[in-house]
């Protein structure tokens, strides 16, 4: 506005707006503004039928006594008048816990504790396994197959599964003891993860995985994202071409897992490690899968050199290391290839 009263009395407004490209009503709205004296509001005045000051403090102790501190002022207006006692409306109490700030929940509810993020980093096969149970469809409506399946983080390598026509944390228990025995692992070796079904936070697997030296981690409540490695081999499972709508028998539903995990631990070339099958990195033939490609794309580059617009080819790089909720200062790290 200052350039506008500069210029204006030279020029006149219209030309004066036109340079500046200002609309002539915009300026003639905003001097309407500025020029419209400052009215104060004016302070509606107490009714006489409103509380005085006093009384509104013996209905603000009142509401913060022991016996009411927790209750609504629905629930204490009803109590008062059960007791044949009549202070002031509900709608009073509520404005006199306003101007105090105190409208909140008032009710005594359980508080839940606040659950940490788990962070969990494995840099070589059989140090976090995670786990979990999938329901398959069974032959009619309401009828489902249980499908538990214990994965190894860093490779991918599924070292257990299990199909039972219940969820049971006795079937968990045999499944982790079986696996822990194949993979030979050694007390303070393993972390075990899972999330927080009922036979994933049973006591009997609690105490077998005490017994074993082997530790283990819970996600967070409704949390999805902690237990990702499982979540996303169970897209795998399902959104294979062959994957039934719904299984005929539970012989059935066996015969194509027993498929699915000779496929995928030992043909299925995995995006996330390198295109290896879990097998090859988890029995410890990756590097040597590598260097063999490797061989084969450095004779490819001798012999025509001029089809690699980016000259030679370069290892493929294998991540370093596998996490569940990475801290920010290791998503850097995980990316770097192994040597």
């Amino acid at each position: 506005m200052e350039a506008f009263d500069t210029l204006a009395p030279l020029v006149g407004t219209k030309p004066a707006c036109e340079a500046l490209g200002m609309s002539r009503a915009s300026l003639y709205r905003h001097k309407d503004k500025s020029n419209a004296p400052v009215v104060e509001p004016e302070r509606r005045p107490s009714p006489p039928r409103a509380l005085c000051p006093e009384e509104k403090q013996d209905v603000l102790d009142l509401m913060h006594s022991e016996r009411f501190i927790d209750k609504a002022p629905l629930e204490i207006h009803a109590t008062l008048l059960d007791e044949g006692t009549y202070l002031c409306s509900t709608r009073t109490m509520y404005r006199i816990l306003e101007q105090q700030g105190e409208l909140k929940e008032r009710r005594n509810q359980l508080c839940h504790p606040a659950y940490a993020k788990p962070e969990l980093l494995a840099e070589a096969p059989n140090q976090v396994w995670s786990w979990d149970i999938t329901k398959l469809l069974g032959p009619v409506k309401w009828s489902y197959y249980y499908l538990y399946v214990i994965l190894d983080i860093f490779s991918r390598y599924v070292v257990g599964w299990m199909l039972a026509s219940r969820e049971s944390a006795t079937l968990a228990q045999r499944l982790i003891e079986e696996s822990h025995w194949k993979q030979d692992i050694q007390p303070g070796q393993l972390t075990v993860h899972a999330d927080r079904g009922s036979s994933m936070t049973s006591k009997p697997v609690a105490f077998l995985l005490a017994d074993l030296g082997i530790t283990k981690t819970h996600s967070r409540p409704h949390t999805s994202d902690d237990n990702p490695f499982s979540e996303a081999q169970f897209k795998t499972l399902k959104y294979r071409p062959d994957f039934p709508k719904r299984f005929g028998s539970i012989e059935d539903a066996r015969c194509f897992c027993q498929a699915f995990f000779r496929w995928y631990n030992q043909e299925h070339r995995h995006s996330g490690i390198s295109l290896l099958t879990p097998e090859m990195l988890h029995y410890g033939q990756a590097q040597q899968v590598l260097m063999a490609r490797h061989a084969v794309m450095t004779t490819a580059y001798q012999a025509h050199p001029e089809r690699f617009v980016h000259g030679a080819p370069s290892p493929i790089a294998l991540p370093k290391a596998a996490w569940i909720n990475p801290p920010p200062s290791a998503k850097k790290t995980s990316d770097e290839p192994l040597h």
